[in-house]
């Protein structure tokens, strides 16, 4: 594999090495398992998170994204999984290393419009980082959503996902059990069960 490029954020690089982690670890014919996401199997998902990661590079940077929609992936890929993550991941981090942590809010692709450079950069984690969590789920994968990747990403969440609930990008929140971790009280907001399996 060559070398990543980073973006820059921690929090965004580290979401976004656990979906490389999880693509990896999807063994050849867990590409068509269901997945929490309902509608999409293993495939569709990781389509969808690229493609996202490739809206939200575009966007900040001012330029156009691909075409393809992220809300409509084919479930068809020319190449390998693994290789279609990582070319889209290594497109888009360079948008990201041009972000200033000190500047004023940057476009983003949501409903909310400009955000601060940070929680734009979490934003786009917590894409990265849930369906990263999709597709371990629905292979069988320990969870790339760590506790502390949870935490950081919790605040952004309750901050973007309630207007995102009806466009039926995140179903309704869950009652966390008592007790529940960071990982699983994250899960649970953004709509989906920890205990989930295929």
């Amino acid at each position: 594999m060559s070398e990543i490029t980073l973006t820059g954020w921690d929090v965004l690089d580290e979401a976004r090495a656990g979906l490389r982690a999880t693509v990896a670890g999807v063994p050849a014919d867990g590409w068509r398992r269901t997945t929490p996401c309902t509608e999409w199997n293993a495939l569709q998902v990781l389509q969808h998170a690229a493609l996202d990661q490739g809206v939200w590079a575009a966007v900040i940077a001012g330029t156009q994204p691909s075409g393809e929609n992220p809300f409509a992936p084919s479930g068809q890929l020319d190449g390998e999984p693994l290789a279609y993550a990582e070319a889209a991941l290594e497109a888009s981090a360079p948008a990201w290393a041009a972000v200033s942590a000190d500047g004023g809010p940057i476009p983003t692709p949501l409903p909310q419009g400009p955000m601060p450079p940070a929680d734009a950069a979490a934003a786009a984690a917590l894409d990265a980082a849930i369906h990263a969590w999709d597709i371990a789920a629905a292979t069988g994968q320990a969870s790339p959503l760590t506790a502390a990747l949870a935490r950081a990403l919790t605040p952004v969440a309750r901050g973007i996902v309630e207007p995102l609930r009806q466009y039926g990008v995140y179903a309704a929140a869950l009652d966390a059990e008592a007790g529940a971790g960071d990982a699983a009280t994250l899960l649970c907001y953004l709509g989906r069960s920890p205990a989930w399996t295929a």
